[in-house]
This record gives structure tokens, sequence and C-alpha cells, in this order.
């Protein structure tokens, strides 16, 4: 039964995630081409794609906590449906604008924060301790590979029918992801034994994390990470289009790339974190992303394709290994705090990161711009040696009360 329920979970956030990685060509595009974006318009509209980890993360692991999983991530699906189809039907009416689309980012942004806190929330329920590590790879290599194949399709799809009407396959996939996720039953995280108020919980959950010894290092490095995607997510389409002068559809395969590093990322992850160990290895791939990061504004198309899939694959280490840390190391009453506290300040990082990139932009270039922002990256391998883990080769598995004892 669980297996079941895990497959059709997989396949409704496959289908909305593929959809998701042809609208995240679709929408720069219609941006850029349609209505002729500046840098700075297109940091906004980044930017507002991520605003909401900032302002409900938090309370989103409350929410989350006291509503059914099922409720929440269909309802955030259908939300989601109708804010991108808004942009395809204003199109055609002619009342397309910059500000719709910063409108329609900020609103699949709170839904998107609430469907991923409740989405990482149900997965420990379904899929036992010990599969944990993999099915957490497989979820990312699945990730990968819609991030490779979408991209390339959103290009091709834009130069053929426009980059608005393509917004109407994103639409469509989260229809299917709803539908798909209603088949499975109502679900409910473990309550408190006592009920406390909404801000007393989210101080609990902020509390584990910041003072964890493994958790908040982990906390840190993925903010400056993203704080550097925001940059990126703000700028690449900006970059290509501007100064390297690639058509749609090559945009769609020079962003393919970071799909590719994901997808190899993840294909190595568990054998890679067994080979050297969850902590020497992470500190391994940071440095590496360094690298990669620096590498994708030091030159052309090809410097920026190596550069973004070394970056994308050694993020993807971090990102696995972390998060099963989280799940396996955090109490299950406290387990959608503890993502959801995570979130807020990591995720948080991107919107800054892309208004900055924006602004920065406007004024010294995409491309200086984005060697600086390869610069930021450094920190990641910093704040992991100058943490509890330096020294060794895996990180510690703390049950609950050592784990409590620790953060305190």
């Amino acid at each position: 039964m669980k297996l079941t329920m895990f497959w059709r979970w997989w396949a409704a956030g496959t289908t909305s995630g593929l959809g998701s990685a042809i609208g995240g060509v679709a929408l720069p595009l219609t941006a850029l081409t349609v209505l002729h974006a500046s840098a700075f318009e297109m940091g906004v509209i980044s930017a507002a794609g991520y605003l909401a980890y900032l302002v409900i993360s938090l309370p989103a692991g409350v929410i989350v906590q006291r509503m059914p999983l099922r409720g929440i991530q269909v309802g955030a699906d259908l939300v989601r449906a109708l804010a991108v189809v808004s942009i395809p039907l204003a199109w055609w009416a002619g009342l397309l604008s910059v500000a719709q689309l910063v409108v329609v980012a900020l609103v699949m942004s709170f839904a998107n924060v609430l469907f991923a806190v409740a989405n990482q929330t149900f997965l420990p329920e379904i899929v036992p301790a010990a599969q944990l590590q993999a099915r957490n790879s497989l979820n990312s290599g699945t990730h990968a590979a819609t991030e490779l194949g979408g991209p390339s399709l959103g290009g091709l799809a834009v130069q053929v029918l426009g980059a608005a009407p393509t917004l109407l396959v994103d639409a469509v996939s989260y229809l299917i992801s709803a539908v798909l996720l209603r088949t499975l039953p109502a679900r409910q995280v473990p309550a408190p034994a006592t009920r406390t108020s909404m801000l007393a919980q989210i101080r609990e959950g902020w509390h584990f994390v910041t003072r964890h010894p493994v958790m908040a290092p982990g906390m840190w490095a993925a903010t400056v990470v993203n704080f550097v995607n925001g940059a990126y997510h703000a700028l690449f389409a900006f970059y290509l289009v501007r100064e390297l002068h690639a058509s749609p559809a090559l945009v769609g395969l020079l962003l393919a790339a970071d799909g590719l590093g994901t997808l190899i990322g993840a294909a190595v992850t568990t054998r890679y974190t067994d080979r050297f160990g969850t902590a020497r290895g992470m500190i391994f791939a940071a440095f590496a992303g360094v690298a990669g990061a620096l590498l994708i504004p030091a030159g052309g198309v090809l410097a920026f394709a190596a550069g973004n899939l070394i970056f994308a694959g050694t993020v993807v280490v971090l990102s696995v290994t972390t998060r099963t840390y989280r799940m396996i190391a955090s109490p299950p009453e406290l387990l959608s705090r503890v993502i959801a506290t995570v979130r807020f300040v990591s995720w948080g990082a991107i919107p800054v990161g892309g208004l900055i990139a924006g602004a920065l932009a406007g004024q010294l270039g995409a491309r200086t711009t984005l060697l600086i922002f390869g610069a930021v990256t450094v920190c990641t391998p910093l704040i992991w040696l100058l943490s509890p883990v330096r020294g060794l080769r895996d990180l510690p598995m703390l049950d609950a009360p050592e784990a409590a004892t620790a953060a305190r």
C-alpha cells in the first residue's frame, strides 16, 4: 500500500515538475520577447516568485501540521493552475503587462511554499527511514530529468507556439497533479500533545534548527547557495538572450544543463557519500561548486553549459544529503516546522539574490554580476569547515533526545 502511495505521489510531482520546467522557460521569455522587460524588471519577476518564502514559510510549518496534507497539496495545485492560465488569456486579450507577471509570480510563490512543506512532510510517512536517502535521490533525479527535458521542450514550444501560449502546458500539468494527489488518502501529521499558539510552535521549530550542531550550518550553507541561485534565476535568460544572443531554442538547451547536472548528482549521491562520507563528501562538493559557479560567466555558451552542469551537480549532493538528514534526525512532531524554518531562511535568500542581481546587472552588466555572485559561493565550503562536522567523515545521526540536548 505504501509503495502504491509513493508512486502516485511521485507521478503527481513529476507531472507538475515537467510543466513547471517548461513554464520556467516560457515565463521569462514572455517577459523578454513579448513585454521587452529590462534587467531590473526581470529581477523583480524572479524575486516575486520566491517572496513567499520570506513571508509565510514559518507559519506554513504550523499550518501543514494542523491541516490535512492532501487538501493543502490539491488546493495549491489548483491555485497555481489558475494563476498560470491567466497569462495567455491576458495576452490574447491584449492586456498582458509586467505587473501581471509579478502578481502571478507572487501567487505562485505562496502556493509553492505550502505545497513544498506539505509534500516533504508527507514523504517520511509513506517511506521507511532506511529508504529515505534512495527516495530523495530518486526525487532529485526525477526533478533533474524534468529540468533536463523541460527547458528544451519549453524552448522549442516557444519557438513554435510563442511564449505566452506555451504556459498553458504548465497549467494543465498542475491539474493532472491535483487529480493524482486527490486519489491519496487524507493524511494528518502527528499533532503536539498540548495545543499551543502558532507563535510558540514557530519558535520551537526555529530554536531546534538554529541551535542544532548539524542542521544550523546546513541551513546557512543552503542560504548562500540559494542567494546565488536567485541571481541565476533572474539573469540566466537575460544573459543568454542579451549578451550571448542565443535563440529561444538554444536558451532552452543551455538551461537544460542545470537538469543534466542535477541528474548526474542525484545518480551518484548515495555512492559518493558512501565512498567519502556524508560530512566530508559535502565539503568536497561545496568546493567543486565554487569552480562551477565561476566558470558560468567565464566565456561563451560552452563555458556557461559546463559551469551550470558542475554547479547543479554539486548542489544536489548537498541538498539530498542535508534533506535526508533533517527527515531522519527531526522528531516527527517537529518535521514540518523544521522544513519550514530551513525554507524560510534558505529559500528566502532567493528573492534577495534576484533583486540585487537585477539591480547590479543594470549597472555592471550581466557577466560581471554573475562573476560577483560566483565568488560569493566560496562561503558555502567555509561554513562547513567552520562547523562541528569539519573533522567528521559522516554527519552524526543523533536520536531525538540527543538532538534536542545538542540544540539546547
